[in-house]
């Protein structure tokens, strides 16, 4: 029995046979969408967009040792990529060190492992810091990371000022969708706010945040609950930051995103440009932000790792390139295109670099970034934008009647939310109401590919390199570093200057995040 096709956007809201002026008839052009570089920003946060300066490209990479990973880099480097984006593996995120039992098998993995200072030492070996942008996707133990990477520039007599990259410390998503958190929700707000305060003053130059709905979406969120959610982190960041003596102005002009971009093309564009003039008027209305350059809406994007299908991989390539065009349409800031290969591995050098070609054939040949928002004022493309944004401030208002993110993480709303969008894509996948190439139609024989083969040694050579480091410290000197951690830890201090002491003197990741532990607990959810 033939299934009759249906024509909906991620939501489950029909999409429209065809759009006409009529669309428009309620937008008014100068204060819904305006111009690009001016308030609410919905075309783009600067004036001439990609005519001034092309987004970042960068390519997500992190494996096995931090030698193996610094190979990668400069690989990508020398292909062209403008800015690097480090992958950790499990135990880095979750806070224990490569020798420690529950890291068994984990070691270098899902991204690179890092254990010490030395390990970020080797991992950036030959890469200026001061010369280029990092991006570094680590939550839970976000402090740790930054506070080594803060350390490492010190010993190589780089100001911290002139450090510029991303930190994502985004604790808030993790126990709405990811699970890689470590203490409970309120203690791990602190750290959060801790870390913006130092960034604040010390790394004026750094975003201190990249609010995430990348992990929300990957975990089956669509369209619309990415955004509002989203925007729901980040606004519920900069009230926490308040409430602890923070310039909400100062500390927004710092503040990223980072979103997943799927293959609905109009949905994904739309959800870009409602995402900026939500945040803009949010911002205005609720802390009274004037300055123009805290009320703009910067992002990180990377197309979806959920759409890659095992099945045909190479179909893979075109939904990455599709991916990436909206993207770009969207305004994006910085742009991460994964490879074929990634739904059965991490990616080999010629998949991730293809992956980056893709963008910069976007950048130099479509012709896209020529113009400013070259799809502002399709009927469709205008339509769509106001609809997500009505959508999305309905969440935020929902939200808002339970008590705020934090209540709502505690109550289990966001999860149920994402759970039912999750089995209601899941449901049209298998009654053929929604078509994947290669999966619930149109499938062939897969053709092999080369995939990338981690070391199985490498964990060996990282515990063996960790158990070395050990050996070699001056135990009192870290003894006391950690005492002194301890003390201020348990009290209202910031603890980043003694986080940066600590690491600097050879405590290990677990050392540190053991110390926090002892005080916080380890949240069970």
């Amino acid at each position: 029995m033939a299934v009759e096709r249906r024509f909906r956007f991620s939501d489950g809201s029909e999409i429209a046979e065809s759009y006409t002026p009529d669309s428009l008839a309620d937008i008014d052009f100068n204060t819904v969408i305006g111009s690009s570089g001016e308030f609410p920003f919905t075309r783009g946060i600067h004036p001439t967009m990609y005519r001034g300066r092309l987004w970042t490209m960068r390519q997500y990479a992190g494996f096995g040792t931090a030698e193996d990973t610094n190979r990668r880099y400069k690989y990508l480097l020398e292909k062209g990529q403008t800015g690097l984006s480090v992958a950790f593996d499990l135990p880095t995120q979750m806070g224990y060190d490569s020798d420690d039992p529950v890291s068994g098998g984990e070691v270098g993995r899902v991204g690179v492992s890092i254990d010490t200072i030395d390990d970020l030492d080797t991992l950036f070996k030959d890469i200026p810091l001061d010369q280029i942008s990092v991006s570094m996707t680590i939550n839970a133990t976000a402090p740790v990371i930054l506070a080594m990477y803060a350390a490492l520039a010190v010993r190589r007599g780089i100001p911290l000022s002139r450090l510029r990259g991303t930190i994502q410390n985004d604790i808030l998503k993790e126990y709405i969708a990811r699970g890689t958190y470590i203490f409970p929700p309120e203690p791990s707000m602190n750290l959060a706010v801790n870390l913006f305060e130092f960034c604040t003053d010390e790394m004026p130059n750094w975003n201190s945040i990249s609010v995430s709905g990348y992990h929300i979406r990957e975990a089956g969120a669509n369209a619309v609950q990415e955004l509002a959610f989203t925007i729901a982190d980040g606004l519920c960041y900069l009230e926490k930051a308040s409430e602890a003596g923070l310039n909400p102005e100062r500390l927004a002009s710092r503040i990223s995103f980072f979103f997943a971009c799927h293959n609905h093309f109009f949905e994904e564009i739309a959800k870009f440009r409602a995402a900026r003039k939500i945040w803009a008027e949010e911002l205005k209305r609720r802390f009274a932000i004037t300055d123009p350059r805290s009320l703009k809406l910067r992002f990180h994007t990377q197309t979806a790792g959920s759409t890659l299908q095992a099945r045909q991989p190479q179909n893979n390539i075109v939904r990455v390139a599709l991916q990436a065009l909206a993207a770009v349409l969207g305004g994006t800031q910085s742009l991460h295109t994964n490879s074929m290969d990634e739904a059965l591995a991490l990616p080999t050098e010629s998949s991730a670099e293809l992956a980056l070609r893709t963008q910069q054939i976007i950048a130099y040949e479509s012709g896209v970034a020529d113009a400013v928002d070259p799809l502002g004022g399709s009927w469709m493309l205008e339509s769509l934008t106001g609809e997500m944004e009505r959508k999305a401030l309905l969440y935020l208002d929902r939200i808002n009647e339970m008590g705020g993110v934090l209540k709502g993480v505690l109550s289990g709303y966001f999860q149920g939310e994402i759970e039912e969008s999750a089995f209601a894509y899941q449901k049209e996948l298998e009654q053929e109401q929604r078509i994947v190439v290669g999966v619930n139609k149109f499938q062939s024989r897969d053709e092999e590919i080369d995939l990338l083969q981690v070391d199985r040694a490498a964990e060996k050579r990282q515990i063996e390199r960790l158990s070395r480091f050990k050996n070699e410290r001056e135990k009192g000197k870290i003894d006391r570093a950690l005492a002194v951690l301890r003390e201020k830890a348990v009290g209202d201090d910031n603890i980043m200057p003694y986080l940066i002491d600590a690491v600097d003197s050879g405590a290990t990741m677990g050392e540190t995040v053991g110390i926090l532990e002892d005080i916080h607990g380890r949240w069970k959810g």
